[in-house]
């Protein structure tokens, strides 16, 4: 048995690792375009939404009373100019349009000072109005109307301040860098790795069993001594393995580039997890890789080229990610052992206990129980598959 399951590996690790086109789509490609896309994306975000460091916003006023030049003065990078008001529906027009000129249009009432001093809380009259006309497509203009509107809510504390909220010189988030980096990485990560180990499994499962069916290379493996259940088995392990390396280029090219994807956060780190949380993830990979592939396989014995396998695996990947989803939804993520008995499922919630800080031990090993037996089933199902000649030799 030994020797015939290794000489089935063997045959698909050549075949596999001899073929550099193969190894460089499946293996060193999705990592590397996934870790330069990612860290594009990241840094196209960060300039889109950053300003200069010495950047000024200039705000066309109308009315522009006293006391809001005189905050302005205290360290606010804005410019004031003064306008009337038909000089003011110019500038509206201009910044609708998104032309260079001024960020920001403020409409002050006349007298705003006063209006403000008289104005009464207790009584109904309506509270003294200023408009901010901006253009939220315009970089600047968005960070204008933010500069203005933090000066206008300043000024505006300042002139009852009762008391403080969180006054400076202390640290109010209780959140650790470590619950961070978790709270991200255990929302993200087991979506990601379903995705890229069905991936590697599509890459792989039907080009060697829907592929051979249609090349007729199939039926000289049928035709050898070897048992079908032992060419199921060494089918089954050597595409996990292939699928098992796909993935973790993907996961590797995801995590190095996941800081600058976030935008240089640097409470989102990878050292918070130890050597216990990375063998567990590996456990639960492992046998996660094995269903899938089981799957795919068997999905791609049915089929009758690769064309026809691919359309058949693509909803189930659809599945496969629906189910990453999972992760990001509370009240979806259950935690009764009984839930780790479902497929693909339990294999995420599994990772989003582990990169949450907080692995269950017995789900995780309901999990992996469940997933090899789930493997098992399905190396019976393919064997049983590849001793029927309808299903191999059909047109």
């Amino acid at each position: 048995m030994k020797n015939s399951i290794m000489t089935v590996m063997k045959k698909e690790f050549t075949r596999f690792f001899t073929d550099h086109r193969m190894v460089l789509t499946t293996l060193i490609m999705p990592g590397v375009m996934i870790y330069l896309l990612y860290s594009f994306m990241g840094t196209g975000l960060r300039s889109q939404f950053e300003t200069a460091e010495d950047y000024t916003a200039q705000v066309c006023v109308q009315n522009l009373p006293q006391s809001i030049q005189t905050a302005s003065e205290n360290g606010s990078p804005i410019d004031f100019i003064q306008v009337s008001k038909e000089e003011a529906d110019q500038v509206l027009k201009s910044l609708r349009e998104t032309e260079d000129g001024y960020d920001l249009v403020a409409v002050f009432p006349e007298n705003f000072d006063g209006l403000v001093d008289a104005y009464d809380a207790t009584q109904a009259e309506r509270a003294p109005a200023v408009k901010l006309y901006f253009n939220s497509t315009d970089n600047d203009s968005q960070s204008a109307y933010n500069m203005m509107k933090e000066l206008l809510d300043s000024y505006e504390s300042a002139l009852a301040n009762k008391f403080d909220v969180n006054p400076e010189g202390d640290t109010y988030d209780l959140a650790t860098e470590e619950d961070m980096s978790a709270q991200m990485f255990s929302m993200m990560v087991p979506m990601l790795l379903m995705i890229f180990l069905f991936s590697g499994c599509m890459a792989v499962a039907p080009e060697s069993i829907a592929g051979e069916k249609e090349r007729g290379t199939i039926a000289t493996l049928l035709v050898t001594p070897v048992k079908r259940s032992h060419l199921a088995i060494g089918k089954i392990i050597s595409l996990s393995v292939v699928a098992v390396l796909s993935g973790l280029s993907s996961f590797l090219g995801t995590m190095l580039s996941l800081p600058k994807l976030m935008g240089g956060d640097e409470n989102v780190d990878a050292s918070v997890y130890g050597v216990t949380d990375y063998v567990l993830t590996l456990l639960i990979i492992l046998s996660t890789v094995l269903v899938i592939i089981t799957l795919v396989s068997i999905i791609s014995a049915f089929a009758k080229n690769v064309k026809e396998a691919t359309g058949w695996v693509t909803p189930v990947m659809i599945i496969s990610m629906l189910l990453g989803v999972t992760s990001m939804v509370e009240s979806l993520c259950m935690t009764e052992p009984v839930w780790f008995l479902i497929p693909l499922y339990n294999s995420v919630q599994s990772l989003n206990n582990i990169f949450s800080m907080e692995p269950n031990m017995v789900n995780i090993a309901v999990t992996v129980v469940a997933n090899v037996c789930y493997a098992g089933i399905g190396v019976f199902v393919l064997a049983k598959m590849f001793d029927n000649e309808k299903i191999m030799f059909s047109k």
